[in-house]
């Protein structure tokens, strides 16, 4: 049996792992904590005398594909991009939901709804805690959630970070004060890679995977990795100064908001030596195994494109929709709107694939080891 050992050297030594937390998560939460985070995220041995060597880490590994045929076949996955029973363009009617979000609010304002209707105990997001880090946070009540809403600086609450890295996103690490609390019905809030994770412990039934009820997935072009330096470079490129940003949003392009009212907007190309080196290998653009996928690109400002990917995220959208937590965009002014906006996360879906495949082709062909 392939335990963590096996872990370091088929993904980490080349330089796939996505530091989704996963294996972490589940031996912290169930088993007695052989592994941790280091503080750039990445999996190692904590007490390696603690690992019982169940296997259970390797296998719900998002980079090892012995549950891919059981997964896809649970979850009703179809090519191209997983499975999509209605596309949809939405924002919250909340303007407080709104002034916090940097799209359309949605995920909010669903999660505040599901809390509402009281189908969730708590949901697993990240909140900001410091200018250019944030961090997996259990959410329990209304101002949590809003607190992990968008993705903004903010540098005059003087909260101290644990580094000067800016993570566009961050990993699932609230499994055990989930399991300590003993909720039962929690939402997720993740990437790709995370929501792959937890879908391959549903398809081995282990805890804690059965005390999440509800997967939001988000559209995903990389984790992008802003050090001192790399924030040098792009405040020369383009002419700013990173204490006049607002906020940041990832669409069709990456774009700051600064105070003072304009927007710059960088190609996501041009980003393409900030991103996480595993990043490059995944093909996962529109979170395919999520019950709901969410995301701004195809949608106009001030607004969220749906994916609804399960019959559990088709009702939950339905509900929303008739109580009035959220609204659609008016079909008369934008008529094919919804049409383009899956047209356009399918090319961006199938750019990411193409160029994961390509990547790792050249991978096999030189290998890269990668130590940070």
């Amino acid at each position: 049996m392939k335990t963590f050992f096996h872990l370091i050297q088929e993904v980490q030594r080349p330089g796939l792992c996505h530091r989704c937390g996963g294996c972490v998560a589940f031996c912290t939460a169930v088993n007695y904590g052989a592994l941790e985070m280091d503080e750039e995220g990445k999996p190692r041995y904590g007490a390696i005398e603690k690992c019982i060597e169940c296997g259970l880490c390797y296998a719900i590994c998002p980079e090892i594909h012995e549950l891919d045929e059981e997964t896809r076949l649970r979850f009703n996955h179809s090519e191209p991009i997983g499975r999509v029973m209605e596309t949809a363009i939405v924002r919250s009617t909340d303007p407080v939901i709104l002034s916090h979000a940097t799209d359309g609010g949605a995920i909010s304002a669903l999660l505040l709804h599901l809390f509402h209707r009281n189908r969730i105990d708590g949901a697993i997001v990240t909140r900001k805690t410091g200018p250019f880090q944030r961090t997996p946070f259990l959410a329990t009540n209304r101002e949590e959630i809003l607190d992990s809403a968008g993705f903004f600086f903010d540098t005059s609450h003087g909260m101290k970070h644990f580094s000067d890295l800016y993570l566009t996103h961050a990993s699932i690490m609230e499994f055990d004060p989930m399991m300590k609390l003993k909720l039962q019905r929690v939402a997720l809030v993740g990437t790709p890679c995370q929501i792959q994770a937890v879908r391959r412990m549903q398809v081995m039934g282990i805890v804690p995977s059965d005390a999440i009820q509800v997967c939001f997935g988000l559209f995903c072009s990389g984790n992008f990795v802003f050090g001192a330096e790399e924030r040098e470079k792009l405040s020369a490129a383009h002419r700013f100064h990173w204490e006049d940003v607002r906020k940041i949003n990832l669409r069709e392009t990456f774009q700051l908001h600064l105070r003072q009212g304009e927007t710059i907007q960088i190609d996501l190309e041009e980003l393409q030596p900030y991103k996480r080196y595993a990043c490059r290998f995944c093909a996962d653009y529109s979170s395919e195994f999520a019950d709901l996928s969410f995301g701004g690109i195809g949608s106009p400002e001030g607004f969220t494109t749906v994916l609804v990917r399960t019959p559990l995220g088709r009702a939950i959208l339905a509900d929303s929709r008739e109580v009035g937590v959220i609204e659609d965009i008016d079909r008369t002014l934008y008529p094919v709107q919804t049409t383009e906006a899956l047209n356009i996360v399918r090319k961006a879906s199938g750019k990411k694939r193409v160029n994961a495949q390509h990547n790792r082709r050249d991978l096999r062909a030189k290998p890269v080891n990668i130590l940070g």
